[in-house]
């Protein structure tokens, strides 16, 4: 009898090659992940950055960075996002790790419609792509520091937004092996929780009390 061969990890793209990409490319890299980064231009403008910061990434094209990827991770600075294509992202499962914070980023019209939380706006215009919202409550110079083994005392919770289960559940997956309790959260609409001015923005909370954090805002 020969042992059961364990599930492909997902392959990830990291679109951004910035502050934030490079920290989750390297923590993705370190769970087990294969990663491909991307920007806007010639892989070989960020070759070198990627051979530094994220060694072991590979620098492609955006194009063929996300068409091999399971999940693609949204880490550009979120004034850049309206000359996305959504194109290149239809029939992907789209994490958005980006913040609408206009005292930092200056107003943004796509994103000033405050009926909306910001990642139902990605996914508005991402209309033929599934949309889950993580990472952007925690700062990138946290996110290698606070990693935790699973059952550490002091491990921290992120929460994982979205409205397709199974895309939330492969994000949630993707957090745990990373180094942080995720905190499933019941829609993307939910998400609004998870950004700044909300409960768990910046807050480096346990499980038991990220979750008193989400039920006690009303």
């Amino acid at each position: 009898m020969t042992d059961a061969v364990p599930p492909r990890l997902p392959r990830i793209a990291v679109l951004g090659a910035g502050h934030t990409g490079p920290v989750i490319t390297r923590v993705a890299l370190a769970a087990g992940y294969a990663v491909s980064v991307a920007a806007s231009g010639d892989p070989q403008r960020i070759a070198l950055i990627t051979q530094v910061l994220a060694p072991g990434a590979e620098p492609r094209w955006a194009a063929e960075a996300v068409a091999d990827a399971d999940v693609v991770v949204l880490a550009i600075p979120l004034h850049r996002f309206a000359a996305l294509d959504p194109d290149l992202l239809a029939g992907k499962l789209v994490v958005d790790t980006m913040n609408y914070w206009p005292p930092v980023d200056g107003v943004q019209e796509l994103f000033e419609d405050r009926g909306y939380g910001s990642s139902e706006i990605v996914q508005r215009r991402l209309a033929r792509s599934t949309v889950v919202k993580t990472l952007n409550h925690i700062g990138y110079h946290e996110l290698e520091a606070e990693r935790r083994p699973a059952g550490a005392p002091d491990r921290r919770a992120l929460g994982v937004a979205g409205d397709d289960p199974e895309a939330v559940r492969t994000v949630a997956e993707f957090i745990e092996r990373i180094g942080y309790d995720a905190v499933r959260l019941a829609s993307l609409a939910a998400g609004r929780l998870l950004e700044p001015g909300g409960p768990v923005f910046g807050a480096s909370l346990r499980r038991a009390e990220f979750e008193r954090a989400l039920a006690s805002t009303p």
